[in-house]
């Protein structure tokens, strides 16, 4: 049975620009490249996480509200979410 932090290596190509980005990034904060990459994966999935976990909070208030003026507020906020400002 595989242990679910077993690391798995990956390969991956990235632009000349995004890959001096990560050394320059990684240089400033004391970390190998692969480390940087690791830390910018994980922030940016809490971040989707954060957003999903966001966007539910706000469609069941939507779904809940009963005043007009909140179910505008409500509706206009969750169009800016799905289709931006």
């Amino acid at each position: 049975m595989r242990r679910v932090n077993t690391p798995v290596r990956q390969s991956v190509t990235l632009p000349a620009n995004i890959a001096a980005q990560v050394r320059r990034l990684a240089k400033e904060q004391r970390l190998s490249a692969n480390r940087m990459l690791l830390e910018l994966i994980r922030n940016r999935m809490q971040a989707e996480k954060r957003k999903q976990e966001e966007f539910l909070d706000l469609a069941r208030r939507f779904r809940n509200a009963t005043d007009p003026a909140e179910v505008d507020r409500l509706g206009g906020r969750m169009g800016r979410m799905v289709f931006g400002n």
